[in-house]
């Protein structure tokens, strides 16, 4: 599901399609593809704005690739999330009995027996 946020600019309506954010300490400005979610020291722009943003004599503009015809996850990455799930909540295979001197495990901790 595609985000609904509006360009950062005054008076702009348009639907954001790219992220601005500084690097001050480099003198630069990065025009990337639009962030997953709005962070508080970065701008949305649409794509009227990011295509004319200009910088200070002597900053540098870095401009990413922006696919404005991303329409989100695919079917691929969506399985690929559920498998990974799936496999994060499977139980752990029973411990052999003769585990000794590796310590108590609790989850995925162990406690180490105190050494004499």
């Amino acid at each position: 599901m595609r985000q609904s946020r509006r360009c950062s600019r005054s008076g702009c309506a348009q639907p954001a399609a790219a992220t601005l954010t500084y690097v001050y300490a480099e003198s630069t400005a990065v025009v990337g593809p639009l962030a997953t979610f709005s962070e508080p020291h970065s701008y949305d722009l649409c794509e009227f704005h990011a295509g004319r943003l200009t910088v200070p004599r002597g900053w540098e503009v870095v401009r990413h690739e922006i696919d404005l015809d991303d329409s989100g996850p695919t079917g691929d990455d969506l399985l690929a999330l559920a498998d990974a799930v799936r496999e994060a909540a499977r139980p752990e295979p029973p411990r052999s009995p003769a585990d000794d001197g590796s310590g108590i495990r609790r989850g995925h901790l162990r406690i180490l027996p105190d050494i004499p």
